[in-house]
């Protein structure tokens, strides 16, 4: 017993050599816990004044202009709604323009182009430098009724056809469009048994969203193709993934939601299945229907 206890005797110099090892240990534990609150966490407070934000803010918009949606000049008046998304339009100032344009009527400069859609300052001062008009509209000595003339004229000699009876020589016709493109549209096309909308012409793999401008400007959905819209709560998963924008595993999926849930009651419940394409979802339901 006396063995065991020696184990357990410390002189003077032990226990002050114990008592400053627990006191570095505690201390060590406080500086950590003051580290992590008041260092750490306070580099996240630092805040920018109003104008050094605002300058950061329109350097953010800049480079999403300049990486993603590489400008090429363009006529205004020819905006289609896929074109007016990636220049940062909303739907209403593309209606408003395509409504002026229904008229038979076109600006003829960028502040025409404000007036009619209502953009903004900031976003007309980012697109207004990729605005071309045709050289007769900068030409002052042509009175309004001559320039809207040569418009009519213009649109006359660019007569539109229609997208869903073009030929693979049509196609090739359009800058940017060869004879792999061109085919490869066709097929689409077949595969949706016709387009219904001219921004389809944008899902076709490997088509450039200039080059799609460019065949827009040429070519349009005139006629719009019948098609046999399948009901989204009785349509197997087989028939779903008949769908171009459906993919096998997914149509599955929404059979599996719709059979959880008794039933599909809006598009927008297909949102939350895992992997559904949410982008295209406007697509799909142009397809789709859901009986009331």
């Amino acid at each position: 017993m006396k063995s065991f206890k020696s184990h357990f005797k410390f002189n003077k110099q032990e226990r002050s050599g114990i008592f400053f090892l627990l006191l570095l240990l505690v201390l060590s534990q406080i500086g950590y816990y003051l580290y992590n609150n008041y260092v750490v966490s306070g580099v996240s407070s630092i805040t920018i004044d109003a104008e050094t934000q605002a300058q950061v803010l329109k350097l953010k918009k800049n480079s999403i202009v300049k990486d993603t949606n590489k400008i090429h000049p363009f006529n205004p008046n020819f905006i289609t709604d896929y074109k007016g998304y990636t220049l940062g339009l909303s739907v209403e100032e593309i209606d408003r323009l395509h409504d002026f344009r229904a008229t038979n009527t076109y600006v003829n400069s960028s502040k025409e182009f404000q007036k009619v859609t209502r953009v903004s300052d900031s976003l007309l001062e980012l697109i207004a430098p990729y605005f071309k008009f045709p050289d007769w509209v900068s030409n002052k000595t042509i009175s309004t009724p001559q320039k809207q003339n040569n418009y009519n004229r213009f649109k006359e000699a660019a007569a539109i056809v229609d997208l869903n009876t073009v030929t693979i020589d049509d196609l090739k016709s359009i800058s940017g469009i060869g004879e792999i493109l061109a085919t490869r549209i066709i097929k689409f096309r077949d595969r949706l048994g016709g387009f219904l909308i001219d921004d389809q012409l944008s899902d076709v793999y490997g088509l450039k969203p200039d080059v799609v401008e460019r065949a827009l400007l040429r070519f349009r959905v005139l006629k719009i193709p019948e098609i046999e819209k399948m009901d989204i709560n009785t349509a197997t998963a087989e028939e779903l993934a008949e769908l171009v924008y459906i993919q096998k595993s997914v149509a599955y999926d929404i059979v599996a939601f719709r059979d959880r849930n008794n039933g599909i009651r809006s598009f927008d419940e297909l949102l939350e299945i895992e992997h559904f394409p949410a982008d295209r979802i406007n697509r799909i339901a142009l397809y789709l229907f859901l009986k009331k």
